[in-house]
């Protein structure tokens, strides 16, 4: 069996504190099957500058003004030519210098493969685990209690996955997992980290926003009924949750 390629996508824009960060991550990997694309919306603050200090190890750099994060991660898609797409966006990073081997070795060639995420600060500090623990089996109904997979944690394979919808600015990613998810007919969890998110991105700033279109995203999928149930229980165990670790940062 040959060794898979694993596709890369990493969109930014003025994000100089963080990108390196993330191109190290990618770089450093044992794994050698891997693509690397970066998708930059035309940055000015110096992140282009330090992107092309690794220009020898990127497969694919595109720099110019895009529609948005989805727009940005469609163009990404579209280059994309890996048996596997990820989507790793500036300042999250692989999990460890292993992460891509163990995908690989772990993952059975399953459809989408997946693993937990841990959580970091500015300061690259780990704080903690997501709320939501990774599934031992993923579905397309798997999200209905919540993004129990996080989308630098999934890996889904090329041929499933379809362009994200421009309609949500905030959540398209959601509503891009459960449509791959329904194209899926295998999946495969590696049980172990192997990813890690920088808390505080676009859709925590834009909150309410974010959350809107959830419910929406869900209720597409699950239809009206079941959504008020599913988010009754969403609300029940965020209130468990917090009553007995606090508020969390993700």
């Amino acid at each position: 069996m040959t060794s898979p390629t694993i596709s890369i996508i990493t969109i930014v824009y003025n994000n100089v504190r963080d990108i390196e960060h993330t191109l190290l991550s990618v770089i450093n990997q044992t794994y050698s099957h891997i693509e690397y694309i970066i998708i930059d919306g035309a940055s000015t603050d110096g992140t282009l500058d330090i992107i092309q200090k690794y220009r020898g190890s990127i497969d694919v750099l595109i720099s110019e003004k895009d529609n948005g994060i989805y727009d940005a991660m469609n163009k990404g898609l579209a280059k994309a030519t890996g048996d596997y797409v990820l989507f790793l966006n500036s300042g999250d990073e692989l999990y460890d210098n292993h992460t891509i081997q163990t995908i690989v070795e772990k993952g059975k060639g399953a459809d989408i493969i997946y693993g937990e995420t841990k959580l970091v600060d500015e300061e690259r500090n780990i704080i903690g685990d997501r709320r939501h623990k990774a599934p031992a089996h993923f579905d397309w109904k798997s999200f209905q209690y919540g993004m129990n997979v996080c989308h630098q944690a999934i890996y889904v394979k090329r041929e499933i996955a379809e362009p994200y919808d421009l309609q949500y600015k905030l959540s398209a990613d959601v509503d891009w997992v459960i449509r791959a998810a329904k194209n899926a007919k295998t999946s495969q969890n590696v049980n172990c980290y192997v990813a890690r998110y920088l808390v505080g991105g676009l859709s925590q700033q834009r909150h309410k926003q974010s959350l809107k279109e959830r419910y929406d995203i869900f209720k597409k999928h699950y239809g009206t009924f079941q959504n008020w149930i599913n988010h009754g229980i969403i609300a029940l165990r965020l209130i468990k949750h917090r009553l007995t670790h606090g508020k969390t940062r993700e």
